[in-house]
This record gives structure tokens, C-alpha cells and sequence, in this order.
């Protein structure tokens, strides 16, 4: 398990047995207050995501093999009756976020383990299991990834990939990480990350945390300072990857790229095999959520704009493959062509 981040709880913690509760860290709080949420119930657990309480694409998955055990245990003992409740409870945790595809993929695990066994204790052994997979794929990523990080390099990032986004050290900060705790010095551009600056609030935190030197900038000033020679590399994260590179994570990554292709940067992705979407030839196939237009509006609870005026607020975008250097998952890092790497690496019994 990652060491404790400036005192903080840990990021998601499933307290007893399969009678036991979820808790989770309100990351809408950070970085000021510390303020942890007892979670009993299946709707406790959808507002916690919704409402980016719990938020990262491994963390999302986490938590939803949890809140499936919340809804489902009070269901009848046969099993029939068991696997149905498990099919309606999951189906209303898989509409809560539609972009990361981690929650998906717990979701499918968990379904699977109840249709071959219909029993609760299936189904919270299973939800424990994804919650130590995530910990263990983010310290191989950090592992495998270290060697991308060199001596003296200022490296940038955009929105939270850390242990606020996971059940370990994280996936793109994962890497910075394990490079630090190697003796690679370097430092961080961390993006504010508009409209709710999970960068500044968050990815700083978790930075200063680690005694890595990190500086804060607008979104609209990574273009320019890649452009004047001032970033050396490039990591962010992912929410759902498909089969042939293209990727979506928080929006603006896909600026980002343009500019580290057109200035010959190095721009790479981490994230857990489970990122990966077989089921998406292309970026076509990624659902984009849209969140509502209050939080590009207000900040804080304040108003920032003229009454009346609407704005569209995208959670994330579509960065193609040929802009990426390559993926630091948990299995190596894969390079170009993607389509059949991927392919590869997913490839069953592999």
C-alpha cells in the first residue's frame, strides 16, 4: 500500500467484513480539509462518483466493486434472485460515470464471479481482489516507468494520476514516484486543470508530499512553454483506451499532444491494462461525458459569470494514437503500432 500522503486517510478503504462499509477520502475538499465519507448504501456510492468525491478511472472501479456488495446484500438468499439484483444493481453503478472504463471492467469481473458462484462472499472476495490488483499494477507502472524520467528534465502533467486516482501510488505520477526514490531529480508542471483544478489542488499535493519540486500553471500556458523548449516529457493518464491508441482522459490532453508532436516531445500515457477497451476499435467508440455547465460557471460556490450565460463543459477528450510516444502499463511499455501490441498484451492466458 502507497505511505500516507501528508497524513490523509487512504484514497478508498472497505472497513470489516462483506458486512462491512465503504470509505472513501472527499476529494471535493482537498487540499484543505480532510474529511472522510462512511458509505453504506448502493445511492451513497453512485453520488460519491457522480459527485467526483472518489474520482480517477481505478479508483471509479474500485469503488463500484464495493457499492455492488452494498446493494446486493440485502438480496434474497436464492440465487437466482442473487444474480438479478446483481444485474440491476450494476447496471445503474455502470450509467454513473460513462467515460472510464475501469468501472466497466470491475463491473463485468464481479458480474462473472456471481454468475459462477451466487454468493455474497464471492462477490466481496472478487471486489477485494480488484482493489489489491490496482495497488500492485500502480507500483509496476511506477517501476517499469521510471527509466523514462531523466536527470534535470521538467516534466509535465495534466489532472490527477496519483494515489487521490487510485487504490496505490497512482499510474502517470506513479512513475514520478518511483523515479524520485531512485535518485532522478527533476521537476514538475503540474496543469491546473479547469474546470474544477484537480491539478492544482490535487496532483500539487500529492507532489509536495513527495518533496518533488512542482509549479502550477494554467491549462493555455502548456502549449507555449513546450513550444519555447521548457518541458522535457510529457505523462498523463487515461480513462479508457481503445484498440487502436486513440485515448480519452480530462480534457485538454489532447492539446498537450498536438503540441509535443509538433515540437517533438515526448508524450506518454500510464495506465493499467485494465484502461484498455477491446471493445472500442477507435476513439469513436469512447463515450464523452458531459458534466454540467455550473462548474466551468461558479468556482468555489462564487459565480464567475453574468447570470443567464451557458457553457458546454466536456469531462474529457480524444488524443489519437499517433501523437503517443508509447504506454507504461503494468505489463511494459508498449511502442507503435499500437493495434496489434495492444492486441497482444490483452490476448487471453497471455
Amino acid at each position: 500500500m502507497p505511505p500516507p500522503l501528508l497524513g490523509l486517510p487512504p484514497t478508498i478503504a472497505w472497513r470489516g467484513d462483506e458486512q462491512g462499509h465503504l470509505e472513501v477520502l472527499d476529494q471535493t475538499r482537498l487540499p484543505h480539509e480532510r474529511s472522510v465519507l462512511r458509505i453504506d448504501t448502493v445511492d451513497e456510492t453512485i453520488e460519491a462518483i457522480v459527485r467526483l468525491r472518489v474520482r480517477g478511472a481505478p479508483a471509479i472501479g474500485v469503488a463500484a466493486g464495493y457499492g455492488l456488495l452494498l446493494g446486493v446484500r440485502a438480496a434474497a438468499p436464492l440465487p437466482a434472485a442473487f444474480v438479478d439484483r446483481t444485474r440491476e444493481v450494476a447496471a445503474r453503478l455502470r450509467a454513473a460515470r460513462p467515460t472510464a472504463v475501469n468501472l466497466q471492467c470491475a463491473l463485468d469481473r464481479c458480474l462473472r464471479a456471481v454468475l459462477a458462484e451466487p454468493k455474497l462472499q464471492r462477490l466481496f472476495r472478487e471486489a477485494r481482489a480488484i482493489h489489491a490488483e490496482d495497488a500492485d499494477s500502480c507500483q509496476r507502472i511506477g517501476q517499469i516507468g521510471q527509466v523514462l524520467v531523466k536527470p534535470g528534465a521538467v516534466v509535465l502533467t495534466h489532472c490527477n494520476t496519483g494515489r487521490l486516482a487510485t487504490a496505490g501510488e497512482g499510474t502517470a505520477l506513479a512513475v514520478l514516484f518511483a523515479a524520485w526514490r531512485a535518485g532522478v531529480r527533476f521537476r514538475v508542471l503540474a496543469c491546473e486543470t479547469r474546470p474544477l483544478l484537480q491539478g492544482m489542488r490535487l496532483t500539487a499535493l500529492e507532489l509536495c508530499a513527495e518533496g518533488i519540486p512542482v509549479e502550477v500553471i494554467v491549462d493555455g500556458a502548456a502549449a507555449g512553454l513546450i513550444a519555447r523548449g521548457q518541458v522535457q516529457l510529457v505523462l498523463v493518464g487515461a480513462d479508457r483506451i481503445a484498440q487502436n491508441g486513440d485515448f480519452a482522459n480530462k480534457v485538454g490532453t489532447y492539446g498537450i499532444a498536438l503540441a509535443c508532436a509538433a515540437h517533438d516531445v515526448p508524450f506518454y500515457v500510464a495506465a493499467p491494462t485494465s484502461t484498455f477497451d477491446l471493445q472500442a476499435a477507435s476513439g469513436d467508440a469512447i463515450p464523452l461525458e458531459q458534466r454540467d455547465a455550473t462548474e466551468v460557471l461558479t468556482l468555489a460556490g462564487q459565480a464567475l459569470a453574468l447570470r443567464g450565460l451557458s457553457a458546454r463543459n466536456p469531462a474529457f477528450d480524444i488524443t489519437p494514437g499517433r501523437l503517443v510516444r508509447g504506454f507504461i502499463t503494468d505489463v511494459g511499455v508498449l511502442e507503435p503500432p499500437f493495434a496489434p501490441t495492444i492486441k497482444t498484451m490483452l490476448a487471453p492466458g497471455r
